[in-house]
């Protein structure tokens, strides 16, 4: 059940890529279960602090006594080398196939090389606007991917509008003083309502995005979920 669409303009639309335009969750703990077994430490306690967080912070809190850069590396390398069970997610070829150039950025928690494998994988755009975990000093729930990622266009935050699917980059985006749309393909609505998320949506198909007359700003209309 869906609520009274919703509708506003933004100049730019920052979208996450895993749990948004991709689904790669069977590969990403695939890795984290080899990696934790390797290393004796609870698998469960790793994917509790992995989900939306770059690779090298995620070791930092799980097993700071390792040479985490070193450690990080090859954990990359190995997903880079491995996109076996990544599929794109239903709708955002469409989304992004409609969208101008120079109107949507990617915001990521992964390197640079695993963002294009994955794009590549799922035959998805690689798009001009692209902030990785390789652009930034902290990661997200820092607001920094996402200022850089408002910075790239020329535009201010308030400009700007998040798509997110985890509580960490939820919280994210709204450090960074945006507007933040939480998709529930992870976690629950009540989660991503308490990170502060603006608006909750079921799925990509949800949400339609279009430009104005004069491809100055997006026009984004909203189903939201009343569950």
């Amino acid at each position: 059940m869906t609520s009274k669409p919703i509708k506003f303009e933004f100049s730019a639309i920052l979208f996450d890529l895993d749990g948004v335009l991709i689904d790669s969750t069977s590969c990403i703990e695939r890795h984290w279960e080899e990696w934790a077994k390797d290393h004796n430490i609870d698998i469960d306690f790793v994917l509790q602090n992995a989900h939306g967080v770059r690779t090298i912070e995620t070791m930092q809190i799980v097993a700071p006594h390792l040479d985490l850069k070193k450690e990080a590396a090859a954990f990359t390398h190995n997903e880079v080398n491995d996109t076996d069970g990544v599929l794109a997610i239903k709708g955002a070829h469409q989304i992004l196939a409609n969208l101008p150039e120079d109107k949507w950025a990617i915001v990521t928690s992964g390197s640079y090389d695993l963002v294009k494998a994955r794009l590549r994988a799922t035959n998805l755009p690689i798009p001009s606007h692209l902030v990785t975990a390789d652009d930034v000093r902290i990661g997200k729930p820092s607001p920094e991917p996402y200022l850089i990622g408002a910075k790239k266009f020329g535009l201010t935050s308030d400009q700007c509008v998040v798509v997110e699917d985890s509580p960490i980059g939820v919280r994210a985006g709204k450090a960074a003083g945006m507007k933040v749309i939480g998709i529930l393909s992870t976690h629950t609505k009540t989660t991503l309502q308490e990170a502060g998320a603006d608006f909750i949506i079921n799925d990509l198909q949800h949400i339609q995005i279009t430009s104005n007359k004069n491809n100055q700003k997006l026009i984004i209309e909203l189903d939201q979920t009343d569950h």
